[in-house]
């Protein structure tokens, strides 16, 4: 039985690792949760899990969860808020695995704080290992904690490396699926709209990473973690663009010999794989986490255009160039994202704003390498002020040409 926490358990990846929970509950445990600012889902949740702890954003938040469990008449939940108390659920000693799920760096300090605990980890949110995944390594390898990716690509290399040693891996193939513009014409980008960018062809997701997925921003900050997850250079870290979304990762051994993963497009398969590790759990029909071989009617890969999705080109040199820069990179990405987003079309940018946006603020950082995860949040604040500076300077025409 293994006894979990489950940060971001609103979200689409903590509610998939629930549904896990409902179909192997002699496996697995729900002990504490850390939710966002959805009070009616997280009461659910309560009812559901009666976990030990439950951490919700605001104290406000807090004390209508609170009132709502008492009316209900359920007792023995401890409810706590913000980041210490996102920190509390990751770290509670009855907890042996931690699923970090929660979006942006709001979950970093717990993840971190978890790591130095010793819990295995179960990572989601790919923004702890861009930002801060030096530190979360080293941390790592300090506590002789594994970190089990949750992302479907770094899912699949992960399985896949299981057919060789590290040493014999020559790269690994990150599959893409393009998003909705692989086949938009360039010239065609600049009118390019939220409600056009928000319709991604394979996965249903939350609004940045759904956007981040049109400019391959994603794809960039999956090449940062799996340098990092997997202790491989940029160069050998490689892009194809995958429509089909079947194959979800490829790794290519020294031998010529190459292992792809090939499963439905679901996030609970990743999720139970990683809670199994090392073993693999027998699905039933029902879970509908099989695959159909008759559905590969053919298989397509082709290169990414680094001119069509410069934000992929972005995340490269930043990999490359390290310390401050994965920060700035993400940190960028979100305030240009969320501007791309605004509804006030006086203070939103275009599309092709948002990579714009992003070299500008990684040709403002510089600076020495954080050394704690203190320095990390610092760093990733001044970015996102240097990126609404920027944006603010493109709407009075004052940015950079490029």
């Amino acid at each position: 039985m293994k006894k979990l926490a489950i940060l971001g358990s609103t979200g689409s990846i903590g509610n998939s690792t629930l549904s896990i929970c409902e179909s192997f509950p002699d496996r697995y445990q729900v002990i504490s949760l850390a939710a966002g600012q959805n009070v009616e889902v997280a009461f659910g949740q309560c009812v559901r899990w009666r976990p030990k702890v439950i951490s919700i954003a605001t104290e406000d938040l807090a004390g209508q969860l609170q009132s709502r469990l008492q009316a209900a008449g359920i007792t023995g939940i401890e409810v706590v808020h913000g980041t210490a108390g996102t920190i509390h659920v990751a770290t509670l000693p009855e907890v042996d695995f931690v699923v970090s799920a929660i979006v942006g760096v709001a979950g970093l300090e717990a993840t971190y704080a978890a790591v130095c605990a010793g819990k295995t980890i179960g990572l989601a949110n790919k923004e702890c290992l861009v930002a801060a995944g030096e530190l979360i390594i080293a941390a790592a390898k300090e506590h002789n904690v594994a970190l089990l990716p949750i992302d479907s690509e770094h899912n699949a290399v992960h399985q896949a490396m299981r057919g060789g040693t590290p040493a014999e891996v020559k790269q690994i193939w990150l599959t893409a699926s393009g998003g909705p513009f692989r086949n938009t014409p360039l010239a065609d980008f600049k009118h390019i709209t939220p409600a056009q960018a928000l319709k991604h062809p394979t996965w249903v997701m939350g609004q940045r990473i759904t956007i981040d997925s049109a400019t391959m921003m994603n794809k960039g900050f999956e090449v940062i973690e799996a340098c990092r997850l997997f202790n491989l250079p940029p160069a050998k870290v490689r892009v194809t663009i995958h429509p089909q979304s079947t194959v979800h990762s490829l790794v290519e051994f020294v031998d010529g010999s190459i292992l792809a993963q090939i499963s439905v497009t679901d996030m609970r398969l990743p999720i139970l794989y990683a809670l199994a590790y090392p073993e693999r759990v027998a699905v039933s029909e029902k879970d509908n986490l099989t695959f159909d071989l008759a559905t590969l009617n053919h298989l397509d890969f082709s290169q990414p255009d680094l001119t069509r999705f410069p934000c992929l080109r972005l995340a490269y040199e930043a990999a490359e160039a390290g310390g401050k820069a994965p920060i700035a990179l993400n940190a960028a990405d979100e305030i240009a994202v969320a501007a791309f987003l605004n509804p006030d079309p006086a203070r939103a940018i275009p599309f092709m704003g948002i990579p714009r946006t992003i070299e500008d603020v990684l040709i403002e950082t510089s600076g020495p390498r954080p050394t704690t995860i203190q320095q990390v949040l610092e760093a990733d604040l001044a970015a996102r002020e240097c990126a609404r500076e920027v944006i603010a300077r493109q709407s009075t025409g004052t940015s950079r040409n490029r």
